[in-house]
């Protein structure tokens, strides 16, 4: 049986006017209600992230840029990047219920688990509030697997923007394969992500980029991301594979839009889900990240939903 890691308090991050906004949580949560998908996983409780964690891999202006914000009623961090009055607890949360996913995955029996938490956190560096994201929820995820014992992790990010924040705070760290597949150049966001960065010091050649232009075919795309992901499993030997999940790769995705369709998701999985059978022991943790057509996302999280279930129920 797939976990399920997400809370109501998640809707209280309010942005307003904003792409990354309380809909998309309500519109998947919707989804997977009325598909009977969200019946058929277990879901788990969890608890805020401690901050003396957070400051593990954040420096502690991020930690104080949020607190302030959200102590003063709300701002903006960033012309993109808004804190409201709740923020900073729900974003403790959201890093929670990450680092609560890879205690299940590892310390228990199931195969993978879901995180379907806002606000997102791949751009998140380590001295910086940025893209949408406050805390870097899949890295401190990826940081929580080391402690517990994991020699080697894979963070697979499929996300339509580069997970520069995740990047920065891995790229000297061998212990992390770093894997980022996403659209570049004419400017995109957030600018990162060329395939010329590969790590630094012991963490050379631990990081993995692949851009991939506007224009590309779907067929491409999935050519391009199967041979990433499996070299760098090759390579890496995970022992936990992480997934930030972000579907705004669809082409009808207004702040990303690549190539896919939602099935597309699907496939993305499967690829991911055969990596970690191979090296992981199928263990898998994904966390979400963006997705701003909400009718899309819901439909898109559905079906990776639906693929992390198939795995969970033909290990049994």
């Amino acid at each position: 049986m797939t976990l399920l890691f997400s809370d109501p308090r998640f809707l209280q991050h309010d942005t307003g006017r904003h792409p990354e906004c309380a809909a998309r949580l309500e519109a998947i949560s919707q989804e997977l209600a009325q598909t009977g998908l969200i019946s058929r996983c277990e879901q788990r409780a969890f608890d805020s992230l401690a901050e003396s964690a957070i400051l593990e891999l954040h420096a502690p202006v991020v930690l104080e840029t949020v607190r302030a914000l959200a102590q003063q009623g709300g701002g903006r961090s960033d012309p993109d990047t808004i804190v409201s009055a709740a923020s900073f607890e729900v974003a403790t949360l959201a890093a929670g219920a990450c680092v609560a996913a890879v205690d299940a995955i590892v310390e228990g029996g199931d195969r993978n688990a879901l995180c379907l938490v806002r606000p997102p956190g791949h751009h998140a560096t380590p001295t910086r509030v940025m893209g949408f994201c406050l805390f870097n929820n899949i890295a401190l995820a990826a940081h929580r697997a080391v402690e517990r014992g994991c020699d080697r992790v894979l963070v697979v990010d499929w996300d339509v923007h580069h997970g520069n924040g995740t990047q920065d705070i891995f790229y000297r760290d061998e212990r992390v394969m770093f894997l980022s597949v996403h659209r570049y150049g004419f400017g995109f966001y957030p600018g990162t992500g060329n395939s010329d960065e590969t790590g630094a010091g012991p963490g050379l050649g631990w990081t993995r980029n692949v851009p991939m232009s506007f224009g590309i075919t779907r067929r491409e795309y999935h050519d391009e991301f199967r041979r990433a992901v499996e070299s760098c499993a090759a390579q890496a030997r995970p022992e936990l594979v992480l997934i930030s999940a972000g579907f705004d790769a669809h082409r009808l995705d207004p702040v990303g839009g690549l190539c896919l369709e939602i099935e597309d998701f699907a496939e993305l999985t499967k690829t991911v889900l055969d990596v970690a059978d191979v090296h992981a022991k199928g263990r898998v943790v994904s966390c979400l990240e963006g997705g701003y057509n909400v009718e899309m996302l819901a439909k898109s999280v559905a079906v990776h939903l639906e693929t992390l279930l198939a795995a969970s129920n033909a290990a049994k």
